[in-house]
């Protein structure tokens, strides 16, 4: 993947060029995975650039950061305005993903950080497609079970978005992708269905939703979050409860939710196919539902698109 448009970084305080954004060889997130982050998507709308849920991602950076005694050195509002600064210093105001990350960084060594040990904070911005594919998104994925398990309960907390986290990730989808799978699900220790390498599943049978709680150690993403209220609005019941992993080869229709993956249909899991093989009925209209919020056709109601500078954004687009 390349960084399209990637020229500036907001790095501890200010804009800098992308090749400066460097840390030191010994910061304490490279040797023990002590960084916290989030990603945020920016959709062209017919008024113009919207940044989708900025706010609530940037209180959930917040939110991680708290879980690991992390101070942030910048108010909340100091950083949604630095999202929004970088779009338009990389001229991204046609769609961009932002990625905000917290970290501890050059310090004392150890494991344990002392309450004063530094905390870097930057912010990148760059053009980025769907994590899984515009094919997928229309077409669906084929995906695997994993042979990797979730983190139980009370060991590594799920609801942190964490880097460290993310280590679980990389051999779920990097198995299942050697497998010829476009993305792995994991269970929980309890055999049942978590949540994908970095995606929430969605189960649909007999015309009602069913996801798993937040006890079966998933992120709750703001994504799932944002598609169960749309739901609701549809009248569509969505039920959170354990999953078994049978229930995946029964289903209707299956989706993921995700800022990167948005709303992806899965088509097969294990080879064995999903419903029709295709994108169903809900997952259809869950999908022209969540699209339609950045087209227009779907009322914002919560007030989860967040204008981009719009005097800025046109001047820096005449340059």
């Amino acid at each position: 993947m390349s960084f399209d448009g990637a020229k500036f970084v907001w790095m501890n305080g200010e804009i800098i060029p992308w090749e400066q954004a460097t840390v030191h060889v010994m910061s304490h997130a490279l040797h023990y995975g002590s960084s916290v982050f989030e990603g945020i998507r920016v959709y062209k709308t017919p008024n113009g650039p919207r940044v989708f849920r900025l706010t609530d991602h940037i209180q959930r950076l917040y939110d991680s950061a708290k879980i690991y005694r992390m101070p942030i050195g910048y108010a909340r509002d100091e950083l949604v305005q630095v999202c929004k600064d970088l779009v338009i210093a990389n001229k991204l105001i046609d769609g961009a993903y932002i990625r905000p990350i917290a970290f501890r960084g050059l310090g004392e060594a150890g494991l344990a950080p002392k309450d004063d040990h530094r905390v870097d904070v930057a912010i990148t911005a760059w053009k980025w497609g769907s994590y899984l594919g515009a094919e997928g998104l229309e077409q669906g994925v084929d995906v695997s079970i994993s042979s990797w398990q979730r983190t139980a309960p009370n060991t590594i907390p799920a609801m942190a978005k964490a880097g460290g986290n993310y280590l679980s990730g990389q051999l779920i989808s990097g198995e299942a992708k050697r497998l010829g799978f476009a993305e792995g699900i994991a269970l929980s220790t309890d055999g049942t269905i978590s949540e994908g390498a970095g995606e929430n599943v969605f189960i649909v049978k007999d015309g009602k939703i069913v996801t798993p709680p937040s006890s079966s150690s998933i992120l709750s993403g703001l994504t799932r979050d944002t598609v169960i209220k749309l739901a609701s609005c549809l009248n569509i019941t969505v039920e959170e409860k354990v999953v078994p992993r049978e229930a995946l080869y029964l289903a209707d229709e299956i989706f993921f939710t995700g800022t990167a993956a948005e709303v992806t249909p899965v088509r097969s899991v294990d080879r064995i196919e999903v419903g029709c093989g295709h994108r169903g009925p809900i997952t259809r209209q869950l999908q022209d539902t969540f699209f339609g919020l950045f087209s227009g056709e779907t009322k914002d109601g919560e007030g989860w698109l967040e204008s981009v500078e719009s005097d800025a954004v046109a001047e820096t687009s005449s340059d």
